[in-house]
């Protein structure tokens, strides 16, 4: 009897001490997918620069030669960039500015268009003496970029607002190769939960799109209150006089194109005719990645700037 109330307890403790655990392992949930987006506190601190009188909020970290980068449609610094800031500061001095209009900067009541976001630009690095940079757009952001350089590079560029001329241009899935409604209107305006959902267009991997981040998205978008400065631009009829496509030879400086083989957004169609018009072009096509390399892809987008860059 004694020796049979042993083997019992021996081997309840068998169990207690070596299947339970077995069992907890194999109901133990998955971990939470991590987000898209970076970690407001692996950020540099925002700063702040007044320009026509107009609060831009900016990031500015790392040192050596200054890159400057340029944010797209309904978006802002930390959404399209974040997770390439800290990255691009180890070899330069890294500047994200949120657009007028949106994110963490002012958002006046005023005739969105093309040329307004070149005059803001053009500013701001005014304003923080930036002479010598290259600059880089994604998206809308791209569109900007490119028509602030081809103007920055024209021979009438001169006088108190003459605008800085950038060394090297970048164009990440930029917008502004045909009318700026037939993408923007594919890009829901985040006034609710659902539209927040849209933002899975930007991906190529849609297992990204968990519910944390949509919220997480709606949440910063709700933050920024910039639903206005998205349909103010939307709906400008000016922005379709300012499509790029056919001016782009006057873009003379050393370009990097960079686009997201699934880009659902912005054909790659467009990114390969940026290239072939562009003088010099050179065009890197991420694999199995959306609208956004630096957003889906950071690796391939850091490793592809800074071979261009020359680090």
């Amino acid at each position: 009897m004694q020796l049979r109330r042993s083997l019992y307890a021996l081997v309840v403790g068998a169990v207690a001490m070596g299947l339970t655990p077995m069992m907890e392992a194999q109901v133990k949930p998955a971990p939470p997918a991590q987000s898209p987006l970076a970690a407001e506190n692996t950020l540099p601190p925002h700063r702040t620069a007044l320009i026509f009188g107009q609060k831009i909020s900016y990031y500015d970290s790392g040192s050596g030669p200054t890159l400057v980068l340029v944010h797209g449609f309904a978006s802002q610094a930390r959404f399209d960039w974040g997770n390439v800031i800290v990255p691009l500061s180890k070899h330069h001095r890294v500047i994200a500015l949120d657009q007028i209009g949106f994110g963490g900067s002012d958002k006046p009541f005023i005739d969105y268009s093309i040329q307004t976001y070149v005059d803001f630009l053009g500013e701001f690095l005014r304003s923080l003496r930036v002479e010598k940079f290259d600059l880089a757009g994604e998206s809308l952001g791209g569109w900007i970029v490119a028509n602030y350089t081809m103007q920055a590079l024209a021979p009438a560029n001169d006088g108190k607002f003459a605008l800085p001329k950038p060394e090297k241009l970048i164009l990440e899935d930029a917008a502004g190769h045909t009318s700026l409604h037939s993408v923007l209107q594919r890009i829901p305006i985040a006034g609710n939960l659902r539209d927040a959902a849209g933002v899975a267009i930007v991906f190529y991997d849609k297992s990204r799109i968990t519910p944390e981040f949509i919220r997480e998205s709606f949440a910063m978008k709700l933050k920024a209150n910039d639903g206005m400065t998205e349909r103010l631009l939307v709906g400008n009829p000016e922005t379709d006089k300012e499509v790029v496509g056919k001016n782009l030879a006057g873009i003379s400086i050393p370009t990097l194109v960079v686009w997201g083989g699934n880009d659902e957004l912005v054909p790659l169609a467009d990114g390969k005719d940026y290239a072939e018009k562009i003088p010099g072009a050179k065009l890197v096509i991420v694999p199995e990645c959306g609208h956004a390399p630096s957003l889906e892809k950071p690796k391939e987008f850091v490793d592809a700037v800074t071979e261009f860059l020359g680090n």
